[in-house]
């Protein structure tokens, strides 16, 4: 961009400078001053400061290099010694022109920054603060009014000054305030604590004084009043210095009436008159002015002279018996199976030296059950009390004692022992690979509020040993769900008030297929179970002729036994080893099944049986007494048996050549459970906790 020196500038023509300066009257408003008009054609005239107009920001034009930034600050522009004259061209001008129209709030749409017009019939704000004046007014008054050779500020400079100046004498004045308020406080507690001192000290004699009121009358009134008179002593001091300073303050007054009477006298009189008041007026101010209290608030210490009542002072309880004990209810996990945790408190501020705790259990009526109570000391308000029995129910009765003697026995309050841990009944335990079906004994004579079954899985590739619990089981057994393909230990608490027992004696669990155990409350008398559950043996000796009585959960009839399978639908697999010259039956049915009735007679049954009658085998599949026409060329020595919930299916399987034998399809409305049955000597084991083979998952 070209631009002109400021030289020329100042060249032009004063015909040109005559237009710009009445084009500025014009568009300021200013046509009937031409005392005004004349100061700006003066090439003299004052410098005006841009700062005290408002700053423009114009968007769209860069000025040029020796062009006036109207952002500058009023030293800037005083640096570069602009003024009115220096305006030039036509375009400056022009930019003095939209920046007046810019103030009124007509700019346009090149400007950045829009400011909101006022109504046109009011009055401009004041922007700026003239000090010499201390009022508002607006900047265009600074230059053409009775303002200009004023000191002005910014009006928000002026307003924060001036918010500055209230704060500071409002902090001043609070202050002083704060001080009056101090010493009207401090006055008014003097007053108040003589007050409560004697009345005080009072109270403190009459506390000590009236359980023997009538052998020491005559001392209490004697005490009261030697306190009366002190008391007395010290207000009429008060008194008659309140009275003395009054009588000095109206000495001063007259005295000051006295030497204005005398100012207004003649010379003579003056003279004379003046000489006896000065004398007086010497002797009255070198006499002593007492401005010091006489009496303090503060009580002196009152010595007692109890001496001549000292051996019936001695007989007094200065410290009163305790008060009885409150024993607190029993909380949580605050006893073991042989140990709690009894608590009390006192409900006043008695003096104790010890506690005495009696306990016993609790009587429930048997005869033969009185207990003899036993006694603890203790100087807590706490004691623990080991050697109890599990799972029991305790009194407990507290009392305190200090020198003054016993307190009266505190209310009774019953705690429990925790119970004793559980056992696992291991025989008992079935799984899955799903699941977990745990089986205890309470091992406690009381009941127990619940059992918590924890569970810490093995550390094996791909597991970490994380302790789970199950919580909240009410009974002595608990389905639980575990992850497959696993190994548990597991362990039960029993809980009562009291807290958690014990761990029991852990458990383990693997859910690596189906484990389960035959049931010895459903074998036929003549069958013989071995130690680990997995064995049934029908021997070779005499058969008794007599069949044992009818019985709805022992087989009778049928020499038969069942397993006890988890009850958990899905897939279940295991085999049976069996000897190819003996009679069985392999297969499930549902626990109702008829004990009097052979397996696979009846609707309830699903069997597969072996008949041997040298040198040919004979294969049935039994359902309701109906079976398929199959013949087995290769006997089987370990039959594989899948039951499949899911399918309502139940297979059989010859495990050694992985062929596959029959299969039923089943209505498994109930659970069922594995069964087995010799019909001659003969032995049978079962092979269980195995992951489904390959050949079989296919079925």
């Amino acid at each position: 961009m070209t631009t002109e020196p400021r030289g020329a500038a100042r060249a032009m023509s004063q015909r040109d400078l005559e237009e710009e300066v009445d084009e500025l009257v014009h568009l300021y408003g200013l046509e009937d001053d031409d005392e005004l008009g004349d100061e700006f054609v003066n090439e003299n005239m004052p410098r005006i400061e841009v700062s005290e107009y408002p700053a423009y920001m114009v968007a769209g034009r860069e000025p040029a290099v020796e062009q006036r930034d109207w952002r500058l600050t009023g030293e800037a522009a005083e640096a570069e010694d602009l003024s009115f004259g220096g305006w030039g061209s036509e375009s400056q001008c022009q930019d003095l022109r939209e920046a007046y129209r810019y103030t009124h709030g007509r700019a346009s749409e090149e400007y950045e920054c829009y400011v909101i017009p006022e109504e046109e019939d009011e009055e401009e704000a004041p922007d700026v603060f003239c000090v010499t004046c201390k009022t508002p007014i607006r900047a265009l008054e600074k230059v053409l009014d009775e303002h200009k050779e004023h000191e002005v500020t910014p009006l928000s400079k002026a307003l924060e000054s001036a918010k500055d100046e209230i704060h500071k004498n409002m902090y001043r004045l609070e202050k002083q305030i704060i001080e009056m308020e101090n010493f009207a406080n401090h006055l008014e507690e003097v007053f108040i604590t003589v007050e409560e001192n004697f009345g005080r000290q009072e109270q403190n004699f009459e506390s000590h004084y009236n359980e023997i009121l009538e052998t020491l009358a005559q001392k209490y009134e004697e005490k009261i009043q030697a306190l009366v008179e002190k008391k007395k002593e010290k207000l009429e001091a008060l008194y008659g210095q309140l009275v003395s300073c009054g009588e000095n303050l109206d000495t001063c007054k007259e005295l000051m009436e006295t030497v204005e009477e005398i100012c207004h006298e003649e010379k003579v009189d003056f003279i004379k008159d003046a000489v006896a008041m000065a004398d007086r007026l010497r002797k009255f101010l070198e006499t002593k002015t007492d401005v010091e209290i006489s009496a303090q608030p503060a009580l002196e210490d009152q010595t007692l002279d109890f001496s001549d009542v000292e051996q019936l002072l001695g007989s007094i309880n200065t410290i009163p018996a305790p008060s009885a004990p409150v024993i607190n209810p029993q909380a949580p996990n605050s006893a073991t199976g042989s140990s709690v945790r009894v608590c009390w408190s006192l409900y006043s501020d008695d003096t104790v030296e010890s506690y005495q705790l009696s306990y016993q259990p609790v009587r429930d009526g048997s005869p033969g059950t009185d207990h003899a109570e036993s006694t603890v000391t203790v100087k807590e308000t706490y004691c623990s009390v080991a050697n109890l029995v599990p799972n029991t129910q305790y009194e407990f009765r507290v009392t305190a004692q200090n020198r003054a003697g016993l307190s009266p026995a505190s209310e009774c309050a019953v705690y429990m022992t925790a119970p004793s841990p559980p056992v696992i009944k291991s025989k008992e335990v079935r799984s899955c690979e799903e699941a977990a079906l745990i089986c205890w004994e309470s091992g406690n004579l009381n009941p127990v509020d619940s059992y918590t079954v924890e569970l810490i899985q093995a550390e094996t590739p791909g597991a970490s040993g994380v302790t789970e619990s199950v919580v909240g089981i009410p009974t002595c057994e608990s389905l639980v769900q575990l992850q497959p393909r696993q190994s548990y230990t597991i362990y039960v608490r029993a809980l009562n008030v009291g807290g958690p027992s014990a761990r029991s004696e852990p458990a383990t669990v693997h859910t690596t297929g189906s484990y389960f155990r035959l049931n010895e409350h459903t074998c036929h008398p003549w069958l013989t179970i071995s130690e680990d559950g997995l064995t049934a043996v029908r021997s070779e000796r005499k058969t008794p002729t007599r069949e044992p009585p009818p019985s709805s959960t022992r087989f009778t009839r049928c020499v038969a036994v069942m397993g006890n399978l988890i009850p958990v639908r899905g897939r279940h697999y295991w085999e049976v080893e069996v000897d190819e010259r003996s009679d069985y039956t392999v297969g499930v049915a549902f626990e109702d099944v008829p004990k009097q009735e052979d397996l696979g007679a009846n609707c309830l049954s699903w069997c597969m049986r072996h008949t041997w009658a040298s040198p040919r085998h004979k294969y049935e599949f039994l359902h309701n007494k109906m079976t398929p026409d199959i013949r087995i060329t290769v006997s089987p020595k370990k039959i594989g048996i899948l039951l499949d919930y899911e399918n309502s299916k139940l297979s059989f399987f010859n495990v050694d050549i992985s062929q596959h034998l029959y299969t039923f399809s089943c209505q498994l409305h109930q659970f069922v459970h594995p069964c087995f049955s010799l019909e001659k000597p003969g032995c049978l084991k079962i092979h269980n906790g195995i992951s489904v083979p390959k050949h079989v998952s296919f079925y």
